[in-house]
């Protein structure tokens, strides 16, 4: 069918495009079903999934946004889906925009060891929201237990991604010395800095070996020069 007509030229509709197909990709293919599930109830967005990163769960590679701007479907909506559904629209929300967001979605997933949910908890890790990283520190507090369903899938995780944990220890050490030195002099009292503990702990029993620390040694000083 031609397009409208505007001044005896011909003008193609143009077709909306769609913002949640990559989002299949966040996830390993066994949960394909899964995620289309989530992606049919969750509300279109005008702006495509911001900052793709891409890591290895269990040997397959997935690619996670950095951010997403859909609003969160109605509650009804989200009550048909099932427990794994569920689950899989929690790890998407916790890279919406908005912080808070985040963090109740966050707070959903936290204590659930599959797989599959750890990296979107290790990002927001290394991400800039001081409630946040309470919720992390206080949702991974048995990693410094061996053998436990966490300690396992975080220690494998990190293992696998060496480098998307180098850089999230220093996003920690680099949002510290930016906005909350202020109130945590010390980085070693910082939720941060429990957090990456927690993490090393796990990844250093994985891998046999101690995990290099790229934090800092001591607390307050001068300013940290090539963070910010």
């Amino acid at each position: 069918m031609p397009g409208p007509v505007i001044s005896g030229y011909a003008r193609p509709v143009q077709q909306p495009i769609d913002t949640k197909a990559p989002l299949v990709l966040a996830f390993p293919t066994a949960l394909a079903d899964d995620v289309r599930a989530v992606l049919a109830i969750m509300p279109r967005s005008r702006l495509e999934p911001a900052g793709m990163f891409s890591v290895a769960v269990r040997g397959e590679q997935v690619a996670i946004p950095s951010r997403l701007y859909n609003d969160e479907p109605p509650a009804g909506a989200v009550a048909s889906l099932s427990p794994r559904q569920g689950t899989v629209l929690h790890c998407l929300y916790t890279r919406h925009h908005d912080g808070m967001v985040r963090q109740r979605h966050l707070e959903a997933i936290v204590g659930a060891p599959e797989p599959w949910i750890v990296p979107f908890v290790v990002q927001l890790a290394g991400e800039y929201v001081l409630e946040i990283l309470v919720v992390v520190r206080d949702g991974l507090r048995d990693l410094d237990t061996p053998d436990t369903g966490h300690h396992l899938a975080y220690g494998q995780f990190l293992v696998d991604n060496p480098a998307l944990f180098a850089r999230t220890q220093r996003r920690v050490v680099s949002y510290w010395n930016c906005y909350h030195r202020l109130s945590y002099s010390s980085f070693q009292g910082y939720p941060g800095c429990v957090v990456l503990d927690l993490l090393r702990f796990a990844a250093s029993a994985r891998a046999g070996q101690r995990w290099a620390a790229l934090t800092p040694a001591g607390g307050g000083g001068g300013r940290l020069d090539g963070y910010c």
